[in-house]
């Protein structure tokens, strides 16, 4: 993964892009203002627990806030089962969502 600082930075970035105030990310996750302002610093401990809704909320790929550009997924699928794995993906609760994607990573990388 990134270092915290680079995906705050990502958060930060994507926020401002949105026109989006740090209180409106906060309110939007549910969490403090003050837990915005750390992640987009590199100084939060909790940011990986709620990277999932962060992306969610700024329309974003986690995997895009985590590595940047050069790993952000394409916004369409391309074939039916691309379609049918993102369909289920996003009916997936968010704790759900982050154990699909670490097997997907594994699998990825064998």
């Amino acid at each position: 993964m990134s270092d915290p600082a680079q995906i705050g930075a990502r958060i930060k970035e994507v926020r401002q892009e949105r026109g989006w105030t740090q209180d409106q990310l906060s309110l939007a996750v549910g969490v403090s203002r003050s837990a915005v302002a750390q992640w987009e610093t590199g100084r939060a401990g909790q940011i990986t627990g709620n990277l999932t809704r962060i992306a969610a909320m700024l329309d974003v790929g986690v995997e895009y806030l985590m590595y940047g550009n050069e790993k952000r997924a394409p916004t369409e699928a391309r074939q039916g089962d691309e379609m049918a794995l993102l369909r289920l993906y996003r009916e997936c609760a968010p704790e759900d969502r982050q154990i699909v994607l670490r097997m997907a990573r594994r699998l990825a990388s064998s």
